[in-house]
């Protein structure tokens, strides 16, 4: 395994010289200021001390975790409490349906019209999901009290339709913040406003540690350790990120008229973690799309078994802990087999002259290439869900009393490095144009 190069980090002063990047970057910190301001704006009729004691009770919970990615919109009871997450539910189902339904099939194949209608479908399915989501919040909240004071100040099917249209309104709203920021912006939108909300509960969680180191505790070690715990994650994730494996092509030579083509020697880059943060968010989505609906309708008649269910999924819970790694696994997986065809990369390589030396292009050169993909993917599987795992123990063993550690970091990783990645690639563009402006001008005076 090898490491992508670094990169030339020079040419990032020069971001304020290229107008179009430039705007870029303003417009998406302008999108991810929207978010949060959004993310304190709360939902009207709502008690905020009592629901601040009811989600004080919820940490290390996966209403927790789902408050981390929400960047605490969800205990604050925003307009942003679902936060992005129906979006993402809808992804996942929307792309699981590719594989049994030939006409989704069909569309994928399409090209650009293809994936607008499967775009177009994905909404659909996100209005839809958050309107579930957010009846059982709007009915779930009535249940619930603290020392006898109720959550809602009055309870009614005002609050309740007040409630779904503001919490689906906010959702649609992030969704269209997200899909602007990708075209208009700089890096994944959606991957970013997950990012601005687990980096927004940051302050919190430093302040909350070092509190617990002054009132002793936590012992001076063991912050230092997880400050170095930190750190050495942070590093591991970033080589894992970069890890690739390359298999050597060979490119036979051919003439063309009087010139000779072809005879260069290059590889085929495959990444370890092929999938990037994609299967932790999918695999915490999915977890917390029933485990939410059971924590707001307790105490709801007919809804017993939800507890029972939101119990047995809570974090460190043996069914939570097999059936988040069984999902991280089957995400990596099944996202690099929709990423990455070895069946089209063989086509391609026998199509431009190249081969891989001692495998016959074609069906075998395809063979092969899934057989190393399917082993580093392994590899990659093992890590994301080793990752993910980390916070479980700094909750359960050191009583860490924040949920950041595994996904959450991961998510901040990747989508820094492919934020960074984006603004690389448009200043080497523009180093670039600039060289062909040059030439150009060098060639006109002689």
């Amino acid at each position: 395994m090898a490491s992508q190069p670094s990169g030339a980090l020079g040419g990032f002063g020069d971001i304020g010289k290229i107008p179009e990047l430039k705007s870029r970057i303003l417009f998406t910190l302008g999108m991810l200021i929207v978010y949060r301001i959004g993310a304190h704006i709360p939902v009207p009729g709502i008690d905020a001390g009592v629901l601040a004691q009811f989600f004080s009770q919820a940490k290390g919970s996966l209403l927790g975790m789902f408050d981390m990615f929400s960047g605490g919109a969800l205990s604050r009871l925003t307009i942003f409490a679902l936060g992005i997450m129906p979006y993402i539910s809808a992804a996942i189902i929307i792309q699981l349906m590719t594989v049994v339904s030939p006409k989704l099939e069909q569309l994928k194949k399409e090209g650009e019209s293809g994936r607008r209608k499967i775009t177009e479908y994905t909404r659909y399915g996100t209005v839809g999901l958050a309107i579930f989501q957010a009846i059982g919040i709007s009915i779930g909240l009535e249940s619930f009290s603290v020392g006898g004071q109720s959550v809602v100040i009055d309870p009614g099917m005002a609050f309740r339709a007040m409630t779904v249209i503001t919490l689906v309104t906010g959702t649609i709203f992030l969704m269209w913040v997200g899909e602007q920021v990708t075209e208009r912006g700089i890096g994944n939108g959606i991957s970013l406003i997950i990012f601005g909300g687990i980096v927004a509960g940051l302050p919190h969680a430093v302040g909350s540690t070092l509190e617990l180191a002054r009132t002793g505790e936590f012992s001076a070690f063991t912050v230092l350790g997880l400050f170095a715990m930190s750190l050495a994650v942070t590093g591991a994730v970033v080589w894992f990120e970069r890890a690739q494996r390359r298999i050597p092509i060979q490119y036979a030579k051919r003439q063309v008229g009087n010139r000779m083509y072809g005879g260069k020697a290059s590889f085929l880059p495959l990444k370890v973690n092929t999938a990037g943060v994609i299967p932790p968010i999918f695999a915490s989505s999915l977890i917390l799309l029933p485990a939410t609906f059971a924590q707001f309708t307790k105490g709801v008649d007919g809804f017993a078994w939800l507890g029972d269910l939101s119990a047995a999924l809570s974090p460190g819970a043996w069914l939570y802990m097999a059936l988040f790694t069984g999902l991280i696994v089957f995400f990596c997986f099944f996202y690099t087999a929709i990423v990455f065809d070895p069946k089209d990369t063989a086509d391609n390589l026998k199509k431009h002259g190249g081969f891989i030396p001692g495998i016959r292009p074609g069906q075998k050169t395809a063979d092969y290439v899934d057989s190393v993909l399917t082993r580093i993917t392994v590899v990659g599987a093992a890590y994301v869900s080793m990752v993910c795992l980390l916070p479980q123990w700094l909750i359960s063993e050191l009583s860490v009393p924040f949920y950041f550690g595994g996904t959450s970091l991961l998510i901040v990783v990747v989508v820094t490095m492919d934020t960074m990645g984006q603004i690389q690639s448009h200043l080497m563009s523009h180093q670039y144009e600039g060289l062909m402006k040059k030439a150009r001008l060098k060639t006109g005076k002689s």
